[in-house]
């Protein structure tokens, strides 16, 4: 019987595939035999001799998508580097910390501009591939905590991660007959650069870990085998869903 895991010959696009979960997906991936199409700003070395390491090809991207401006060029790159695209994981994302009383329009906006408009106008650019090519594909977008959750001193995160919900399942009711999955997972407490501040801060520190019935903040490696999942022709009828990678966090 196929292995219903088994990615082999599928291209990945994974947007801020450098470090932190952009780069465990990215891995994930490429040990389940896809070829990655890294997206982000600077090049992703380490990322790239991990993918190399699972026997995967990867092509870099080097596009910022503070605006949507570089979006029909990563479609055309990819297709253009691998021959297709099968699989788009929308991760990058940024964060800028306030209390609301003090919270600038520029401080929103960058925020909402990297986490949610890039996320759906890249997710139009590689489904109108898919439709000009009579092909499906899946897309998953990285949610949130605060997808479900308020937060604190994050107005912009909150309402951006919030909004990336929103759109998978929009898009999963418009796109699923047409070949297309669009979920979401939903990582929990992670070691990434956007959560150091958090970690470096005892108080909540503290406050997080005592919530996290694991235990223990996620490792980047933890959230990939829900990204394989997801990508794979084993999530082929899970169409709109949210899957929390999150040690518990939700159940307590």
């Amino acid at each position: 019987m196929a292995n219903p895991f088994d990615l082999r010959g599928r291209v990945a696009i994974v947007t801020g595939a450098n470090t932190g979960l952009g780069q465990g997906i990215a891995v994930a991936l490429a040990q389940a035999g896809a070829d990655i199409v890294a997206v982000g700003r600077s090049m992703p070395a380490d990322t790239e001799a991990g993918v190399a390491a699972a026997g995967g090809r990867l092509l870099w991207v080097e596009a910022s998508l503070e605006t949507i401006e570089p979006v029909a060029r990563i479609v055309e790159e990819a297709v253009a580097g691998f021959g297709a695209i099968d699989i788009l994981v929308n991760n990058a994302g940024t964060i800028r910390r306030q209390d609301s009383l003090d919270f600038t329009e520029a401080d929103w906006d960058a925020v909402m501009d990297v986490n949610l408009k890039s996320v759906f106008f890249l997710s139009q650019a590689v489904a109108r591939w898919w439709a000009l090519n009579a092909r499906g594909g899946k897309i998953i977008n990285i949610a949130s905590m605060l997808s479900f959750q308020g937060g604190i001193r994050v107005p912009s995160y909150t309402a951006s991660k919030s909004g990336v919900l929103g759109i998978t399942r929009l898009l999963a009711n418009e796109w699923a007959s047409k070949g297309v999955n669009v979920n979401a997972i939903a990582p929990g407490y992670f070691i990434t650069n956007n959560t150091e501040a958090l970690r470096n801060d005892e108080v909540r520190n503290r406050s997080i870990l005592d919530r996290i019935p694991a235990g223990h903040w996620g490792k980047p490696s933890e959230l990939g085998g829900a990204a394989v999942f997801l990508s794979s022709d084993a999530a082929s009828y899970v169409h709109g869903a949210v899957l929390p990678v999150d040690g518990g966090w939700l159940a307590r």
